[in-house]
């Protein structure tokens, strides 16, 4: 149904006819299904505009704009941190965090062992030198890196020694991308609401190491993994925590009010409506780092 025919919706921040031009949105892999919809029903309500999405590993994305210099109205990352380190001050001085989520183990009919696997054994199984499992590149997307940081918090809660090392270290450890597709591996570890949007099947990890509630983030802070910084030779920390989505505007998009509509519609009772409908849990009200510096038009929907 198209949300204009909705009766009691929330209003955009503007109307149809002062909405015009493209919108580039750059965003984290994992959103690309919710935001097809996302922008599907934007579309609707505004259909001057031309909506350009490049999903990405969230690393990725934001370089696009900080190293290529390419026009995005608005950039999604799956870790909300990525925007201060690698935005601020020059392209970004705030950031929304949205939605929340968790990692999970996810396999099909055809993973060897699926018929024994379960959430007491998958760290057993996962050791067999038999097993391929997959997970996306640490240095590109905040998957891959959290997919670490779970393998060492595994480590501690099941008290395995030596098990982050020897999953980094096994055969069986595949870098998904390029040639190497789902079908190629048994098990991956993925967000959640992709996986069930993906009709996998799914192995729920302990709230105490899928990174998916502030009730642990001590406990998370425990894990942590060096990855590559902005310029040759740097490194940059990640510190295991919740897992947060966070979005902003960058500076020098031209057009500052149409990417404020967007986000609203994101923001608003329908976008999480819809969020909700793809998997995904919205923060809401969402959360910003810095209330006199997000958009006018937003400051009702965050805190």
């Amino acid at each position: 149904m198209n949300t204009s025919t909705k009766k009691n919706a929330e209003p955009s921040p503007q109307s149809n006819h002062e909405l015009s031009r493209k919108l580039p949105l750059f965003y984290a892999g994992s959103l690309s299904g919710a935001f097809a919809k996302i922008n599907a029903e934007f579309k609707g309500l505004h259909p001057d505009v031309e909506l350009v999405s490049e999903p990405a590993g969230s690393v990725t994305a934001i370089r696009r704009i900080t190293e290529q210099n390419r026009e995005c109205g608005v950039v999604a990352s799956a870790d909300y941190r990525l925007i201060p380190q690698l935005m601020f001050p020059n392209y970004a001085d705030w950031y929304i965090n949205f939605a929340s989520e968790e990692i999970v183990l996810t396999y099909s009919e055809k993973s060897k062992y699926q018929d024994q696997i379960n959430a007491s054994n998958w760290f057993e199984i996962l050791q067999r030198e038999d097993v391929k499992f997959g997970r996306s590149d640490p240095d590109q997307d905040p998957g891959g890196y959290r997919t670490l940081l779970v393998w060492q918090l595994a480590e501690k809660y099941y008290n395995v020694p030596g098990f982050y090392q020897k999953l980094l270290n096994a055969k069986g450890d595949i870098v998904m991308g390029g040639n190497v597709r789902p079908g190629d591996i048994d098990y991956n570890f993925s967000y959640k609401a992709p996986a069930v949007q993906n009709n996998r099947k799914i192995i729920t990890l302990p709230e105490e190491i899928n990174l998916s509630t502030k009730r642990f983030e001590n406990y998370y802070a425990q894990a942590k993994v060096e990855l590559k910084g902005s310029k040759s030779g740097e490194t940059l920390t990640v510190i295991g925590e919740p897992i947060l989505f966070g979005l902003t505007i960058p500076k020098n998009y031209p057009n500052q009010e149409l990417a404020v509509s967007w986000v609203g519609f994101l923001l608003s009772s329908e976008g999480v409506a819809i969020m909700k409908n793809a998997g995904w849990t919205s923060i809401r009200p969402a959360i910003t780092n810095d209330i006199n510096k997000v958009p006018k038009a937003l400051i009702s929907r965050v805190k």
